[in-house]
């Protein structure tokens, strides 16, 4: 794959705006193409279009796919980098101004909160390529159509930030949300699949999503995804003496032999050979129960 890059600077000075776009690009990364740990002075949002990658703060590390959005925010040490397998290709914007702060904590943005996932029907790409259409162009209209452009994303992450709020408020809806979380897990445990992917999957926040199902269920969703894995192999260990250590931990999601053991082991006290050797001996009546 390729690497790509465009960008367009706004051609009109508006120096006193109270909100004022900076630049607009594009870009497909290559495999593990970084940047940073560095700051910037002013706010810089990108759209994941499609791929994936990880943004780190300076308090929290964010995987990231395709529908999200993340938010850097004035004077804050950040870093983000491409997945090797699947770089993600994004477009972003840099904006600044008086009234920026409040138009983006309105928003639903914060230092605690710098991710969102959007909708389906997002029209996050539409508004970032307009804008970066209209600086191209360099006409004196270029500056209010990207600020008209910056309001409509506003719109949009408030929308979303409502939209989770709602749901959190209501207990039935946390009940089916956390349903189709076991339900995500229970049918794509045999995959390598994250919770970031669930929740952009679900189309919803992770923070979110970690603290309904640790409140319904007890434990996080990386645990339980985890448990249920090992207590799957426990079965395959059981009923399928034919195959091989690794050749279970690979059914259930976990390529790493080695992780697999010591989690196992974590888990039960024994290593999986040992529980296959005691199930076996319990089956031949030559152990207790």
């Amino acid at each position: 794959m390729q690497d790509s890059y465009s960008v367009a600077s706004n051609p009109v000075d508006y120096e006193k705006s109270p909100l004022h776009v900076l630049f607009v690009g594009e870009s497909q990364t290559k495999p593990g193409h970084a940047l940073g740990p560095k700051i910037y002075d002013y706010y810089l949002l990108h759209y994941v279009e499609s791929g994936k990658g990880v943004f780190r703060t300076e308090s929290r590390t964010y995987h990231l796919s395709a529908g999200h959005i993340f938010l850097i925010h004035p004077s804050e040490l950040v870093s983000y980098v491409s997945d090797e397998e699947e770089p993600w290709r994004y477009r972003w914007m840099a904006f600044t101004g008086k009234e920026a702060d409040k138009q983006v904590k309105d928003a639903g943005f914060s230092l605690d909160q710098p991710v969102i996932t959007t909708m389906q029907d997002s029209k996050m790409s539409t508004l970032l390529s307009t804008m970066q259409n209209a600086f191209f162009e360099k006409k004196e209209s270029a500056h209010l159509t990207s600020i008209g452009c910056l309001y409509l994303i506003f719109a949009e992450a408030k929308e979303r930030l409502v939209l989770e709020s709602a749901v959190a408020m209501t207990d039935s809806q946390v009940g089916r949300t956390v349903k189709q979380m076991i339900q995500y897990m229970s049918t794509q445990y045999a995959h390598p699949i994250s919770i970031e992917q669930m929740s952009a999957s679900l189309g919803y926040n992770r923070a979110y999503l970690s603290r309904i199902f640790k409140k319904e269920i007890g434990l996080s969703p990386v645990t339980y995804l985890l448990k249920l894995r090992i207590d799957k192999s426990r079965q395959l260990l059981r009923e399928r003496p034919e195959l091989s250590i690794e050749q279970i931990s690979a059914s259930v999601g976990l390529p790493d032999a080695l992780y697999f053991s010591r989690q196992f082991k974590r888990f039960y006290r024994h290593s999986p050979s040992a529980y296959r050797k005691q199930m076996q001996e319990q089956s031949n009546g030559t152990s207790p129960d």
